[in-house]
């Protein structure tokens, strides 16, 4: 076709832009970053198995040792990886194979957990080891941003003072509303005074490290993909259940976010169309039926002991010990909090639901009442099997996750 390209001259398709400008075609994946691709895979590999042999991880990878070993070696040569002890080669009388293990000397990565009032910094290693935790608190309202700006640097200078080298980069969980592009927190309603915070470019230009933020929520699944319950699982959810709701999804291998970081915000989903007003202004969010204030809400009506500070673990204390009203009341608990994972399961299937927050530590029965209520709400199909878990991250999963969004940007981890 003389004067113009196949592409040029086909019609354009039905219902595309009429604006004139063409959508650009995906670009094809350079040498450099196929090689990303594949180291992040490589490490992937190794968080998810431990340590490993080459000709182990070979087979699982689906490649040859001599690609291995020309992604290996560089790790090697960089103090990221090291070789184990040899294993037994048993009785074949082969080479010992000797497993590839994240070294103690890598580069360790600085972590932020931040949340309503306080601050949380720490350095994790590449299995997972927190070191130099420290903790601050600030105003949430009335204060001055420079307050909490403080707190957080200072916490963070003094961790990082710590540090064998320089670390890796710096990692941000943060509660409310983040803006992950601009590494700005956009909204926090129970701590107005982080609203609208370029937390971002401010420890950037004070510690000279890379600084990534992203949705608490999200750092959570890190939490449990990368050193945790989620490390087999290709597809799951990770719920924040506490004063607040949030959560975050992986489907096949990919953490799932919209853009500059938007979603997550699940407590904001509706689950009673006339329902309650929600502190968003909108009537019927999840929050408004499974926080704990609406179960100290719930506990008061009801007259229970310790109303006014009841958990979920104190609620499940009181039930176990033979109080009817706690006993529906944690009921009625579970079946709230199913509602909204038997929402999830009905959209997209996940099928593992790991909790997290306060939630957790009322243990097995209250997990167990959950998942049967959503085996009641979800209608049984092939290949949905809803199954609810509880962290094995208590307590550092924040700080863990805050890390792990820095090994996901850093080492292009598939996400």
């Amino acid at each position: 076709m003389a004067g113009g390209t196949a592409e040029e001259a086909a019609p354009p398709s039905a219902g595309a832009p009429s604006d004139g400008v063409k959508p650009r075609p995906p670009s094809l994946l350079s040498p450099s970053r196929m090689g990303d691709l594949n180291r992040g895979r490589l490490l992937q590999s190794l968080f998810d198995l431990g340590p490993t042999s080459r000709a182990d991880l070979a087979r699982h990878i689906g490649v040859n040792r001599a690609t291995i070993t020309g992604i290996v070696q560089p790790l090697i040569d960089d103090g990221i990886l090291v070789e184990g002890e040899p294993a037994s080669s048993g009785g074949t009388g082969g080479k010992p194979a000797r497993p590839l293990q994240f070294s103690r000397d890598a580069p360790q990565i600085g972590a932020v957990a931040l949340s309503h009032g306080s601050v949380r910094t720490a350095l994790v290693s590449w299995s997972g080891e927190i070191t130099a935790l420290e903790r601050a608190e600030f105003p949430t309202d009335g204060g001055a941003p420079g307050q909490a700006v403080a707190a957080i640097a200072e916490s963070l200078a003094r961790t990082l003072s710590t540090a064998r080298q320089p670390p890796l980069g710096i990692g941000v969980g943060a509660t409310g509303m983040i803006d992950t592009d601009r590494g700005v927190i956009v909204k926090v309603n129970l701590a107005p005074v982080l609203s609208g915070l370029a937390l971002g470019a401010v420890l950037e230009e004070q510690t000279g490290l890379p600084v990534y933020l992203d949705h608490h929520p999200r750092a959570l699944l890190l939490a449990d993909r990368w050193f945790g319950i989620g490390r087999s699982l290709r597809t799951f959810a990770v719920l924040y259940l506490s004063d607040v709701i949030g959560g975050a999804l992986q489907l096949d291998g990919h953490l799932q976010s919209g853009p500059a970081g938007a979603g997550g915000e699940l407590g904001h989903t509706f689950v009673q169309i006339d329902g309650e007003i929600c502190a968003c202004g909108r009537r019927g969010c999840w929050e408004t039926v499974a926080t704990i204030g609406w179960l100290r809400r719930q506990a008061r009506a009801a007259g229970l002991a310790g109303a006014e500070e009841m958990t979920p673990a104190l609620l499940a204390g009181q039930a176990d010990a033979g109080s009817e009203a706690a006993g529906r009341l944690l009921d009625l608990y579970a079946r709230n909090i199913a509602v909204g994972i038997a929402n999830l399961q009905q959209t997209l299937a996940p099928n593992h639901f790991v909790l997290h927050g306060e939630v957790v530590e009322a243990g097995e029965p209250l997990r167990a009442a959950i998942e049967a209520h959503v085996s009641r709400l979800v209608p049984p199909r092939p290949g949905s099997d809803p199954r609810v878990l509880l962290t094995d991250q208590r307590g550092l999963a924040t700080l863990r996750g805050a890390a792990g969004i820095v090994l996901s940007r850093r080492l292009q981890f598939q996400l």
